[in-house]
């Protein structure tokens, strides 16, 4: 049998050598990890108002009810959803924002648009009949299939806007959880369901001089129209006497920057880490192709697509910069191999693949030291890959500077400038692309929980999370989580959503149809999970460790709960089976009923 490396014609040693140095500077540079970061509170609060929505006042309410859902993006759409076809109709969602859609109600920056497929990325296009318009649609148009959603299933009068839980307590003699909001609300609900996102809170980078700067400056989850124009769609036309300034090169900072660069009279992006940048390849759907899928046909497609990520499918059907590379060399990888070469094997194709992204910079962009700026050098997956086919392009023109920092990030802010390795660049806006916080840890939750006798949720989850399935905490009955804890994360993230939000709905429904008045995981089928997620989770983590920082991994510094606080280490397909042989043996295994 031929070698696992005579398909691939690079230097692997040489390679992993630059990953690990370059892994290594990043730390060196900035070893203080998440705290780099900073929250938007005090004097940095005002980047977290609504820009799109006016707050309406109204009463607040009173009540009782059988469900209460926290959080109006995927996930509490979903559950929503699901619960109505479980014949569970007494239920209230509560969101932050002015609409539902949570990361796509605030992620309106121009150019937003989903990398992954849309045919499955959106949820329930079958149930809403909802035809995307293209491979890959931009953020107006899955605003709009949002809201068809929610008109779908009647949520709007089944939800509460612009509304923040402040604390979720359990009654023991009333067996409900007792949830106070922001608006004065008073809610003792049945059944609580946390579905408040992978990506909760916008964050800052902690820069010195950030509260003396005096020039105009906003987050892109809060894009300022009125002082760029424009829309979702571009045309940012007031910018055109604009020296613009944007912290960060992700995947939000990879759709914008090419608006911007046409836009601006210069523009001026501060890298830390360059992403991955693959081909995109966006085309218009064909109908006839579309209206002929039967029944079932999404989740199929979502199955197929992560079948083929991990090297497992037949066909490939979305074949795309997901699952291309991946897909061919697995089928062409000898089938005598052991599970260690194969596993060696699928390493190398992760370094052709972004071998191939390098050589795309090479190709598309002209100026050589920006070039080899642009090139990432890590495993692919150390950071969301991207996918776009007018980033790298926006660095050719004349009005647009790449600014290297290096791997130290921006040294400081002056009133009008930005400060990198000793340079001041003036500008007259300041975009911070700076992303989002995973998970809030110290809260447990994304907001105060407090179960049997008093405890809370943070104190419970002090040396990481304890869970079944990732749903249910022992000491919190009627409590589900519909997250990432312990629970599965797919690159498709719908479809891990999909797999909790209707096994959460089969629960409550059945509580419903059986008088069941609380439900609460054992503590020996917690510590059971527990003990079954950090085995099967811990390769995962070990490789994550090994990446240059992100959000990841805790910007290079995991705490030792990183694994038990982490996504499980299975498939979606393989996570979703569990829960659908546990519905399927109609035993409620490890749940006591009351």
């Amino acid at each position: 049998m031929s070698s696992v490396s005579d398909d691939f014609k690079f230097d692997a040693a040489a390679i992993r050598a630059k990953y690990n140095a370059e892994r290594d500077k990043r730390l060196q540079l900035r070893p203080e990890g998440e705290a780099q970061f900073v929250k938007m509170k005090g004097v940095f609060k005002h980047y977290l108002e609504d820009p799109y929505t006016p707050r309406l006042q109204r009463a607040p309410r009173n009540q009782d009810v059988g469900v209460v859902v926290v959080g109006g993006g995927f996930g509490g759409l979903l559950a929503a959803a699901r619960l109505c076809e479980q014949g569970v109709d007494d239920f209230l969602l509560l969101e932050r924002g002015g609409d539902f859609g949570g990361t796509w109600y605030w992620n309106r920056y121009p150019g937003a648009a989903c990398d992954v497929e849309s045919y499955v990325y959106l949820p329930l296009l079958e149930e809403t009949g909802t035809i995307p318009s293209a491979k890959y649609v931009q953020g107006p148009e899955i605003a709009e299939h949002i809201r068809n959603i929610a008109k779908r299933y009647d949520l709007y009068p089944r939800s509460l806007m612009h509304t923040v839980v402040e604390e979720a307590v359990w009654d023991e003699a009333s067996a409900r959880w007792k949830i106070r909001t922001d608006r004065g609300d008073e809610l003792r609900a049945r059944f609580l369901v946390m579905a408040s996102g992978h990506y909760r809170e916008p964050r800052l980078p902690g820069i010195p001089g950030m509260d003396k700067f005096g020039q105009h400056s906003f987050h892109t989850s809060r894009w300022d129209y009125d002082y760029t124009g424009g829309d979702s769609y571009g045309n940012l036309h007031k910018l055109k006497s604009k020296v613009v300034g944007i912290i960060g090169t992700g995947a939000t900072a990879v759709q914008c920057v090419p608006h911007l660069g046409e836009a601006a009279k210069h523009l001026y992006v501060f890298q830390r880490t360059p992403s991955s940048v693959d081909f995109r390849g966006n085309h218009p759907t064909d109908l006839a192709w579309f209206k002929s899928q039967k029944p079932g046909w999404q989740l199929e497609r979502m199955k197929n697509f992560q079948q083929a990520y991990a090297g497992q499918a037949e066909v490939d059907l979305v074949d795309d910069g997901w699952t291309r590379v991946i897909h061919r060399n697995a089928k062409r990888a000898s089938r005598d191999m052991t599970p260690e070469q194969f596993a060696e094997y699928f390493k190398l194709t992760d370094m052709e693949l972004m071998e191939g992204v390098r050589r795309r910079v090479d190709e598309l962009v002209d100026d050589l030291k920006t070039a080899e700026s642009l090139k990432p050098w890590y495993d692919w997956l150390c950071k969301r890959p991207c996918f776009h086919d007018e980033y790298l392009q926006t660095f050719n023109r004349p009005n647009v500077t790449l600014v290297d920092t290096e791997g130290r990030g921006v040294e400081r802010l002056t009133e009008d400038g930005v400060v990198v390795l000793g340079t001041e660049y003036k500008v007259d806006c300041l975009i911070y692309a700076s992303g989002f916080e995973v998970a809030p840890y110290e809260k447990g939750t994304a907001i105060p929980l407090y179960g049997r006798g008093g405890k809370s949720l943070a104190e419970k989850w002090g040396d990481g999370a304890t869970t079944m399935h990732g749903i249910h905490v022992h000491g919190f009955p009627n409590f589900m989580n519909l997250g990432t804890r312990q629970s599965s994360w797919a690159n498709n993230f719908p479809h891990a959503l999909e797999a909790l939000a209707t096994h959460i709905a089969y629960i409550i429904g059945y509580a419903d149809k059986h008088d069941v008045n609380t439900i609460e995981v054992t503590a020996q089928a917690e510590a059971e999970w527990v003990a079954f997620h950090e085995k099967k989770s811990t390769t995962l983590h070990h490789l994550w460790r090994e990446c240059t920082p992100s959000y990841f991994n805790q910007e290079g510094n995991p705490e030792p709960r990183i694994i038990r606080d982490g996504t499980y280490g299975g498939s979606v397909m393989e996570f979703a089976d569990i829960l659908g042989e546990w519905r399927a043996s109609g035993e409620l295994k490890g749940l006591e009923l009351g």
